[in-house]
């Protein structure tokens, strides 16, 4: 594969905007912020949620991330979408996406327990610019999961994977996005499916989740996400170093509960030299490798299928009782 380089220097000012979601974790919100200030982005969006009338003291901890994300000491054009009632996870952070994206062409997306190096912002920016055009390249992320395996001879790759614990993209990317999943029940049933998730335990498992979400059984946003980039078939840029630490895996979280789990807090580093591959291509290798260590598709093949088996059905079992009871 043929490179082009550019030395990878942070600009004297971060030129691109940023979307700061925020809800109700204070201490996450002041860290990633920080980091925020450090970059000094002229146009910073914050975007919040409301508080549920369920929980006592959100109402406190929700006005207190608010006027953290708020402590604006750099010249900065700042808009913000504070939320009186809650909307949930889907339409909380999609629709504070759009509206980003009706000011924005282009920007940098981060919620408040995603935990970016400074590199992360001039690795979005020059990504940004340089794929601005094309539309093979539809999303930039800050995440990889690779367990320190280099993929190719450039500081990033392409993958079908979409992950979003910081990342950036573009107003033409965005106006895809399809929450309710309308062109599933048809995608389905296409050479195109077939063709995007050929390996059968990978095609049944994303089916199932796009079942789901067009059940309204789960209320997420990332899931349409993913399935939106793939069905207009696009690609995401993605670093071989990890640039953004997940810092929110806790007990409050609204899906990522397990501190023991091993994409918490994951460690950061800096790209360096910045090298561009000059084929926009898919590494399948990298693919396979996501599939199956961070979405589990390991497990789904035999023998760690009969393995984990039992686990499962105790598992299944466990959470019927305890949505009776």
């Amino acid at each position: 594969m043929e490179l082009s380089s550019d030395k990878f220097i942070k600009p004297a000012k971060l030129q691109t905007a940023v979307l700061f979601m925020v809800f109700n974790r204070p201490d996450t919100t002041e860290l990633v912020f920080d980091k925020i200030r450090q970059a000094k982005p002229p146009r910073l969006y914050i975007a919040a949620d409301g508080p549920r009338g369920e929980h006592e003291d959100e109402e406190e901890k929700v006005a207190k991330v608010r006027e953290i994300a708020t402590r604006i000491n750099w010249p900065c054009e700042v808009k913000t979408l504070f939320r009186e009632k809650n909307l949930g996870c889907k339409k909380a952070v999609s629709e504070s996406i759009t509206w980003f994206f009706e000011h924005e062409e282009q920007g940098i997306i981060l919620e408040d327990d995603c935990l970016p190096h400074l590199n992360f912002f001039t690795f979005c920016e020059t990504l940004l610019d340089r794929y601005a055009e094309d539309t093979k390249v539809s999303v930039i992320t800050g995440n990889n999961f690779q367990n320190g395996c280099w993929r190719g001879d450039a500081s990033y790759y392409y993958s079908k994977y979409t992950m979003c614990w910081g990342w950036a993209t573009w107003r033409r990317t965005w106006q895809h996005y399809q929450g309710d999943l309308t062109f599933w029940p048809n995608w389905r049933r296409s050479n195109s499916w077939l063709k995007q998730t050929p390996n059968k335990n990978e095609r049944r498992y994303w089916e199932r989740l796009f079942e789901k979400i067009r059940a309204g059984q789960i209320d997420t946003w990332d899931i349409p996400w993913i399935a939106s980039v793939w069905y207009y078939g696009g690609l995401t840029a993605t670093p071989n170093m990890n640039l953004v630490s997940n810092i929110g895996f806790r007990e409050d979280a609204t899906h990522t509960i397990s501190k023991n789990s091993k994409f918490s807090k994951m460690p950061v580093k800096n790209l360096g030299m910045l090298k561009h591959p000059r084929i926009v291509e898919r590494n399948v290798e990298a693919d396979i490798w996501t599939f199956d260590y961070h979405y589990g598709g390991k497990n789904l093949r035999f023998p760690y299928s009969w393995i984990i088996f039992p686990s499962r059905v105790i598992g299944y079992i466990y959470r019927k009782l305890k949505s009776i009871l």
